[in-house]
């Protein structure tokens, strides 16, 4: 356990994830200094060895002040600050946390100071405002201590997101992104917002019906904005049957126009759940872009994460697909999934380009705090979930090797090796809703249970979420009230932008 003391409640989610950056398996306490039990009088009374090391961090009017307390040594270090500049007093705060974890660990993090989700965020918002790329390659090395390899993948990808923006709406744009929150089964490592489809199977109507009022608001709300994606993921949105399917793209055809979508996408996800006769629906219904998810091609890892499906029945769907005429396929991938060897991950990466889909998503698994991986770590600790630069050169490799690029990039809390996640595409089978998503480059307007809107009133600079209930049987009861929130919250912070 690591302690931590401030002297007022501030930047405690930064302070936590820059420690955790190096030592992820350590749980990190925060305290106050008015708290009834001081940090002082629980590490005291914590004679088992647990507390690793003591951190009190004091704010004053221009610095920052930091004791560390280790194996009866004491170290200070100081930081000026200008409290005024929140942005630049963070930034300075977590250049002093690092450059102290270096010296105490050895270890230096490939992201540097960086644990938000959106490096790329930083390099596009740049670009955008007239800076070179070599004021955005010292950014990232001066300000947060990126390594050059990271560096320069944000560089290629940030510079390749702005080529592909300019084919959106921009400002005057939006994306619409339909929740299906239904899936065969539920993996290992998942913590989305699913449910077992078995269970809901006599509900799906009902949860349509409160999909259509939800697309009906968005369709006359967002009427003088353009639409530019759809994407509806989940969960498997294929859990649906082909009728259930041709219902909601008929009631998108109705509200939409979807002649003018730049890109439409159903995350077909589990090979299980495709099968010919609903591909031939969304083909009809011009979907241009789907998804066939083998996480893996190793059987053992498909059988331990609770995929239930054969790694034959992967290729039988990309096969079927190919065969209804789908010329744009994404397949994801996880590094780092339980027991997987260096070997695995290179047999994976043969049999998917035995495959060659248009896109490859690679994702380093994350493991997230209400997954059963999390609840049930016990069970699988002695197997390796590691992930490193090398397995992620090898699948960029791959990657390269199929004629694809890196187009867009994001982060997670607790990944393995601390990476990254990666998409890869060929040129013109890119996935925009993806950048727009992540760069938050336009609106996403959410629908279903568990989605989430967001409104971005200044491209990349300023969002409003807007949070739909995720349990399924209250978003059934409250869809007029998930409404409501959007209504309020256009009004108050995006309408003004539409033209």
């Amino acid at each position: 356990m690591i302690a931590v003391e401030l002297s007022k409640p501030d930047f405690e989610y930064d302070i936590r994830g820059m420690i955790r950056e190096f030592y992820p398996k350590e749980e990190v306490r925060i305290y106050y200094r008015d708290d009834e039990a001081s940090i002082n009088e629980v590490c005291e009374e914590d004679n088992s060895g647990k507390v690793k090391f003591q951190l009190f961090i004091c704010y004053e009017d221009n610095r920052i002040t930091c004791l560390c307390k280790e194996d009866g040594k004491e170290i200070k270090l100081e930081t000026a600050i200008d409290q005024q500049d929140r942005k630049e007093t963070k930034k300075q705060l977590k250049r002093m946390l690092y450059r102290h974890l270096v010296e105490q660990t050895g270890q230096l993090q490939l992201w540097g100071t960086l644990t938000g989700i959106r490096p790329v965020k930083i390099v596009l918002s740049k670009l955008q405002h007239g800076e070179s790329i070599e004021q955005a390659r010292k950014c990232l090395i001066e300000d947060y201590y990126v390594a050059e390899s990271k560096v320069e993948l944000c560089l290629e990808i940030a510079a390749y997101e702005q080529q592909l923006l300019t084919k959106t709406a921009g400002e005057n744009g939006y994306s619409l992104y339909i929740h299906i929150p239904f899936c065969p089964s539920t993996c290992l490592y998942c913590s989305f917002t699913s449910n077992d489809i078995t269970k809901w199977k006599n509900k799906i109507t009902e949860y349509l019906d409160a999909l259509e009022k939800e697309l009906h608001f968005v369709s006359t709300a967002m009427k003088g904005a353009i639409l530019d994606t759809v994407y509806i993921g989940g969960g498997t949105p294929t859990t649906l049957e082909p009728d259930q399917l041709e219902r909601l793209f008929f009631v998108l055809e109705d509200l939409f126009s979807m002649d003018k979508v730049l890109e439409f996408t159903v995350e077909a996800g589990r090979p299980d759940s495709i099968t010919k006769e609903k591909l031939m629906v969304m083909k009809k219904h011009k979907v241009s872009r789907i998804s066939i998810n083998p996480q893996t091609m190793n059987q053992k890892t498909l059988d331990l994460i609770g995929r239930f499906h054969r790694v034959e029945e992967i290729r039988s769907a990309y096969k079927v697909a190919r065969d209804c005429g789908f010329s744009c396929i994404n397949m994801d991938i996880i590094v780092g999934l339980p027991g997987e060897t260096m070997e695995d991950l290179i047999y994976t990466l043969q049999e998917i380009e035995l495959l060659n889909p248009d896109n490859l998503t690679v994702h380093s698994l994350a493991i997230k705090r209400t997954s059963r991986l999390k609840l049930l770590m016990e069970d699988y600790e002695n197997l390796p979930m590691e992930n490193s630069q090398k397995r992620m050169e090898l699948v960029d490799e791959a990657a390269r090797r199929m004629g694809m690029k890196p187009y867009y990039l994001y982060r997670q809390k607790n990944m393995a090796g601390n990476l990254e996640n990666v998409g890869y595409a060929r040129a013109g089978k890119e996935g925009l809703y993806n950048i727009l998503i992540m760069e938050e480059q336009e609106t996403i307007m959410a629908v279903g249970a568990g989605a989430s809107t967001k409104l971005v009133v200044k491209t990349g600079d300023i969002v409003k979420r807007v949070e739909n209930v995720k349990d399924v049987a209250q978003y059934l009861t409250r869809v007029e009230e998930m409404n409501e929130r959007k209504r309020q919250a256009i009004k108050e912070n995006f309408i003004k932008t539409v033209k």
